[in-house]
């Protein structure tokens, strides 16, 4: 069977991502299971070797059971050591609070985590999934956080945005190439609204229950996100799986119920998926603690 042709751009991303992974000698990636952090982790296998890589996992209510188990497999596959850490970030007010600082209150406890776990094994850097578009964004605070832990950000570095990510994983046969973005639970609840062990369960429960819902209906869903807001919540689905159930009003309405019975709360609205749409200020209260 012949090979499938090379990406020449594809290919001079990969040589300048392992450039800049093989200036690191050793390094413990901040592994989340997603195509960035996964890029790296193959990068540094591929520069430094099994010996001097290592993948470790923050473990916390904001992981979902899902993206753990994906993490594990997709470590098993790749044949490097995975260490599951145990965080709690809820236990920093700050993160607590969800401001619209909470991710470097997240970032803060998982990077002590993770270089705590480097110095004791003798690695001598973290490295993170932090590609250039994300140094783009107007709004990072989870960078701030990095930048004081002194992580790697190879992908950055080697001026890697997003597409040429999924490109070079494309390129390198890896499972998670096309898989979406599936940022923490913690990401669905909207600022302002305190994040509690509750409520991060809830939609988690919640979204298995849209994902089912549809999935009986033969109505498959890739971006999938249940937002609480404050005294109500909101289901947002990819632009296919919404317009296929916008059509069918009755089937609308008995998701949204069963949504709400999930999460505790009555009010609620069907939208299409839109990356960080709770990004700005609630209102108080906020349905379940």
């Amino acid at each position: 069977m012949p090979m499938p042709p090379t990406d020449p751009t594809a290919s001079r991303a990969a040589n300048a991502l392992l450039v800049e992974v093989g200036r690191l000698d050793s390094v413990v990636v901040a592994y989340s299971g997603g195509v960035d952090s996964t890029l790296v982790l193959a990068a540094s296998l591929r520069a430094l070797g099994p010996s001097r890589t290592l993948a470790a996992t923050a473990d916390s209510p904001a992981l979902a059971r899902d993206e753990l188990a994906l993490a594990r497999r997709t470590a098993a596959e790749l044949g490097v050591e995975l260490v599951v850490l145990t965080t709690d970030e809820l236990a920093a007010p700050g993160y607590r609070a969800n401001a619209g600082d909470r991710c470097y209150f997240c970032k803060r406890t998982v990077l002590a985590a993770v270089s705590d776990l480097a110095a004791a094994r003798g690695y001598a850097h973290v490295a993170t999934g932090t590609h250039r578009d994300d140094h783009r964004s107007g709004h990072r605070p989870g960078l701030r956080a990095a930048r004081e832990r002194g992580v790697a950000e190879p992908l950055a570095t080697a001026g890697l945005g997003k597409a040429q990510v999924r490109a070079v994983a494309r390129e390198w046969g890896l499972a998670v190439a096309d898989k979406p973005g599936t940022p923490c639970l913690a990401s669905r609840i909207a600022v302002g609204v305190p994040v509690t062990r509750l409520r991060l369960e809830l939609v988690e429960r919640a979204e298995t229950a849209v994902r089912e819902f549809l999935a009986e209906r033969h109505a498959p869903v890739r971006d999938l996100r249940v937002r609480i807001l404050a005294g109500t919540f909101r289901v947002e689905i990819d632009a296919t799986a919404h317009r296929w159930l916008a059509g069918r009003p009755k089937q609308e309405a008995e998701l949204l119920d069963r949504v709400g019975r999930t999460v505790g709360l009555a009010d609620g609205a069907l939208e299409p998926y839109r990356p960080g749409s709770v990004s700005g200020t609630a209102s108080p209260g906020g349905g379940p603690r």
